[in-house]
């Protein structure tokens, strides 16, 4: 009885010790096992007291758009169900009519690019529970007039009206046309880098529907083979679409204005402008506001239309030698004063400005940045943002006043707080995550921060993430070419600072971009503790040129992408390469796309200092990259050769004398060409280099559908054991 009972004891010991130490695996993580709970769709009514959820349940399927109480957390009713709607068993998306009487509801929605998608919609009358087709033809970016009896829309590359009382449509252009001129709907490169897809908008009484027109026909063609995944397609279809390199022609735009009392289209003459990045009502009726900059993107205007007369009155004119971020932050007041954000005095603050654009007070200010502007309350007269103040790696929610007084800390604790505010500034809806926390929602009193309840929290992973015997991540700052630079790091949890470990360093670098924050795991940090777990350290570390520490250290990188990156990238490796536990002569890096950019020029031209590179999807060269993001921080290339040679990894396949590298890039990707990856492999060829390679038949940038992800990433596990 004694040694079987100490037989059981050591059992159990034995079995509490393996769940401890259970090891993550690549199928988990890409089966997203470890996923965190959101809000999704999370929206305010119009009361104020009331917020809706968009729910779809699979095993029916079913999908509902739920009322609940701000205060209470209850549910107190249903505004759609699609078991309500006969002709509709479920809708995938929807958007509300400003005064939440009807919904357009979208089905068979496609994906076009990243942002664009288009499908068959529908409005719903949500008292009478009607509904009504509004195109039978798929449609793009449908849109509530203000009085909510139109829908204005986009199709084959012309604007339409809907009239919601008559039923008839009214073509407000003719002239579209595939791959030459687009009304309304931005083109590929303003959807990718000016991040926005309906470029229409209508006049707050509803009389006028502004858009802007793209006219592509000068713009080069690319063509993307499409060679039929399952092997259905016996000869590859092909993509063709016009696509601005660095340096080649954009296309034309210009802004115009349809009168719907005159049924007549207006061209506003802005004085030829090269882009056309934003357009918005103010809050007069007759008053458009539009920003435009030139083709160096250092200049941005702001200009007032007045469609009475349509005469234009350039009231803000912002210059940096660098650039100027396209802003979105711009709101009107009802004064017509406006709100602003700017880098002006060498970090990202709130401006306040009246009518005619005389500077009235910085709002903000102070070395950190805005990094998110939620809106004004003109009840409470107080602006609310999200900013850096509590160090550049976390995000804190405030409020202040017009005259820049009275800052109020609303959530303040370190990690990431990002606030969904009701209607009337009164609630937030706070989600908070850091690195040990995941995402956690609570409802908050928006005068002074109270907590008012708990909504949601992901407990529940962290219970599941018990049984795993999980490295932490630590932050720190490694003082690099006279910058103190964020990193993080992940050891193994038996770390012993007496071995030596084989390092592995994950950069993205890109301009503004931040890849060290005090966030919860995302997917790849499962994975980099999985490494961990094989007795890898990995470390992240945001050089020169990414974002949150002021405009300086940004825009230092200015005509010279990859030049200052890659030297704190080399230098960040080669101090921790000094430390007593890890080896210096199994240091690898990695990263995607700019990252991928990086790390094949630091194998390149460092392979003295790493052993080991991965390239996902990487640029190869700026010369093929796309106008609007190239030249924003490269100007073109027939100014600045050098700077586009100088620092293209094609450039330096020569100096590729040691160590292991793998390139991998999606066929269909129509952001970062598979061109960049086949130009190089070209170039390592001729130079006689050894390398790996996998191509991804017909997978866009993100290299994902299916069992893509685990296959590539099963690729790169095994790459990174048998090589680092």
């Amino acid at each position: 009885m004694k040694s079987i009972k100490y037989f059981g004891i050591c059992l159990f010991i034995f079995s509490g010790l393996y769940a401890q130490n259970k090891s993550i695996t690549l199928e988990q993580i890409w089966s997203f096992e470890f996923y965190q709970e959101g809000m999704e769709s999370l929206q305010s009514l119009k009361d104020g007291e009331s917020y809706i959820v968009q729910e779809f349940d699979r095993s029916v399927p079913e999908t509902r758009v739920e009322i609940y109480d701000y205060a209470t957390g209850e549910k107190t009713g249903e505004l759609i169900n699609s078991s309500d709607i006969e002709q509709l068993p479920y809708f995938q998306n929807f958007s509300l009519s400003q005064d939440e009487s009807k919904a357009i509801l979208g089905v068979n929605v496609q994906s076009i690019f990243r942002r664009s998608k288009k499908g068959n919609h529908f409005v719903y009358d949500i008292e009478t529970k009607s509904l009504k087709g509004i195109d039978e033809e798929f449609i793009q970016e449908p849109y509530f007039s203000p009085d909510n009896t139109k829908v204005a829309f986009a199709k084959k590359n012309n604007l339409y009206i809907r009239d919601l009382t008559s039923n008839i449509t009214a073509q407000v252009t003719s002239d579209g046309a595939k791959n030459s001129i687009i009304n309304g709907i931005t083109d590929w490169v303003y959807e990718e880098e000016f991040a926005f897809v309906r470029a229409f908008d209508w006049s707050p009484d509803g009389r006028y529907l502004a858009y802007i027109k793209f006219d592509e026909s000068e713009v080069p063609e690319f063509s993307m083979d499409m060679y039929g995944t399952y092997g259905n397609d016996l000869y590859p279809g092909q993509e063709v679409f016009k696509y601005p390199k660095a340096g080649e022609k954009n296309a034309k735009v210009s802004l115009h204005v349809y009168d719907l009392e005159m049924s007549k289209s207006t061209e506003i003459d802005l004085g030829n402008p090269y882009y056309i990045p934003r357009l918005k009502w103010s809050k007069a009726k007759n008053l458009l506001s539009v920003q435009t900059t030139n083709r160096k993107q250092n200049e941005l205007k702001l200009h007032l239309v007045n469609v009475k007369n349509y005469s234009v009155e350039t009231i803000l004119t912002e210059t940096d030698k660098a650039y100027v971020d396209v802003t979105d932050d711009l709101t009107f007041l009802e004064d017509n004063s406006f709100i602003w954000t700017s880098e002006k005095d060498g970090w990202k603050h709130i401006y306040h400005y009246s009518e005619n654009g005389k500077l009235i007070n910085q709002v903000t200010n102070g070395e950190w940045e805005v990094t998110k502007y939620y809106g004004y309350s003109p009840k409470f007269r107080r602006i609310f943002y999200q900013s850096t103040e509590t160090g550049s790696i976390n995000r804190g929610v405030y409020s202040i006043k017009l005259n820049g007084k009275s800052k109020v800390g609303l959530s303040t604790d370190e990690g990431i707080n990002s606030a969904n505010f009701n209607a009337n500034f009164s609630y937030y809806i706070n989600s908070f995550n850091s690195v040990k926390t995941p995402g956690y929602y609570s409802l908050h009193n928006a005068k002074n921060g109270k907590l008012i309840r708990k909504i949601k929290d992901n407990s529940a992973l962290l219970e599941k993430l018990e049984v795993y015997d999980l490295p932490s991540k630590e932050f720190s700052t490694i003082n690099i070419n006279g910058n103190d630079l964020n990193m993080w790091t992940i050891k193994p949890t038996d770390f012993d600072p007496s071995k030596k470990y084989p390092l592995l360093m994950y950069q993205y670098s890109g301009p503004g971009s931040q890849s060290v924050s005090n966030s919860f795991a995302g997917i790849n940090d499962f994975w980099y503790k999985m490494l961990a777990q094989k007795g890898y350290i990995i470390a992240c570390v945001d050089g020169r040129g990414t974002g949150y520490k002021g405009r300086d250290f940004k825009k230092v990188t200015q005509l010279e992408l990859g030049k200052y990156e890659l030297e704190d990238q080399v230098a960040a490796a080669k101090k921790l390469g000094q430390e007593s536990f890890i080896d210096a002569e199994r240091i690898g890096i990695w990263g995607w796309s700019y990252g991928g950019f990086m790390s094949s020029n630091a194998i390149f031209q460092a392979n003295d200092v790493f052993s080991f590179a991965i390239a996902v999807a990487p640029v190869t060269s700026w010369r093929f990259y796309d106008t609007i993001y190239t030249e924003r921080y490269m100007t073109t290339p027939q100014e600045n050769a050098s700077g586009y040679d100088n620092n293209s990894p094609i450039t330096h396949v020569d100096k590729f004398e040691k160590g292991d590298y793998l390139l991998i890039h999606g066929s269909a990707d129509d952001n970062v060409h598979v061109q960049n990856t086949m130009q190089l492999i070209e170039a390592l060829v001729q130079a006689n280099k050894e390398f790996d390679w996998r191509i991804y038949p017909d997978k866009n940038h993100g290299i994902y559908g299916g069992k893509t992800r685990l296959h590539l990433y099963n690729v790169m596990t095994d790459f990174i054991l048998e090589k680092l």
